[in-house]
């Protein structure tokens, strides 16, 4: 009897997560239905999820910049990943240190962690020593270095950490390996889950940044994805509100500017959503231990 309560429980949970799971795919499904839908049933219509009359007029205006879209891509791609490579590496490393028992200094240096949580400079200081001291004016690095170290990231590092025996650590030091060795050939094995799921974190903000391309970045050459996309949904508003003149509203009538807007979401979360995959056996444990220890 017991048994079959059980197993009574069991599915009454599979079936709220499997309508949670549908819930949080309708949004998905309507920005592809919006994307290949006509201006004309989005404005009478509203949003579906199936399209009244199938178009294809958003992507083939997207196709005409397709090459400032490519080289966009790249811009994304290269900043997201070296960004995310060298995050890890640097809160990996700041997590170890303030998880630590025998580093004398690991609470003076968590007080002071904690504290960049709480203030800020400000956002003109900011932007002069990026500009003028750092140099980062029209670089990749303006869009990598920033956001590269993370005070919430470095503590679950350091939550997760804590949780590997001590005895690890006085093992590894008595065997003469030094902290870079203990850290990269011991600790960071040990320490995949929460690096996945920061890792994570880390690209998923990365890949959807436009701000410090707008702040740092004139060329056209280096704007990311983002603000590229941006700019050009600013730039179909600039067309559909500038309708004074009769050649203008013939313009503007003809750019499906809702639809477009849809495409250009389903380009932007593609990479993202192929990226889930991969730390998805990660994400819940690296979570869940980070969050509980300490």
């Amino acid at each position: 009897m017991l048994s079959k309560r059980f197993s009574w429980s069991q599915a009454v949970i599979g079936g709220v997560i499997l309508l949670f799971s549908l819930a949080c795919l309708f949004p998905f499904l309507m920005v592809i239905s919006g994307s290949l839908s006509t201006e004309k049933d989005i404005v009478n219509y509203g949003y579906a999820l199936i399209p009244r009359h199938i178009t294809l007029s958003s992507y083939k205006i997207l196709i005409l910049g397709s090459n400032r879209i490519v080289d966009a891509y790249g811009i994304s791609i290269t900043v997201t990943v070296i960004g995310t490579v060298l995050s890890i590496i640097l809160n990996g490393m700041g997590g170890y240190v303030m998880g630590r028992r025998s580093f004398k200094y690991r609470n003076v240096l968590s007080i002071y962690v904690i504290i960049t949580m709480l203030f800020s400079g400000g956002l003109v200081p900011w932007y002069i020593i990026c500009v003028r001291y750092l140099h980062l004016k029209d670089t990749l690095w303006a869009m990598i270095l920033p956001p590269l170290a993370n005070a919430f990231n470095m503590f679950l590092i350091r939550n997760f950490m804590q949780s590997i025996p001590e005895d690890l650590y006085e093992s590894a030091k008595m065997d003469g390996a030094s902290e870079y060795r203990i850290f990269f050939r011991l600790i960071a094995p040990l320490s995949v889950p929460v690096l996945a799921t920061v890792g994570l974190f880390v690209a998923l903000g990365y890949w959807n940044d436009w701000f410090l391309g707008l702040m740092f970045v004139d060329k056209q050459e280096l704007q990311p994805l983002q603000l590229l996309l941006r700019t050009l949904v600013s730039n179909v508003e600039f067309l559909k509100s500038s309708s004074n003149a009769a050649a203008m509203q013939r313009i503007s009538a003809a750019i499906p500017s809702e639809s477009i807007k849809m495409a250009l979401t389903v380009i932007t979360i593609g990479p993202i959503v192929f990226l889930y995959p991969f730390v998805q056996r990660y994400f819940v444990k690296g979570l869940m231990v980070g969050a509980v220890k300490g």
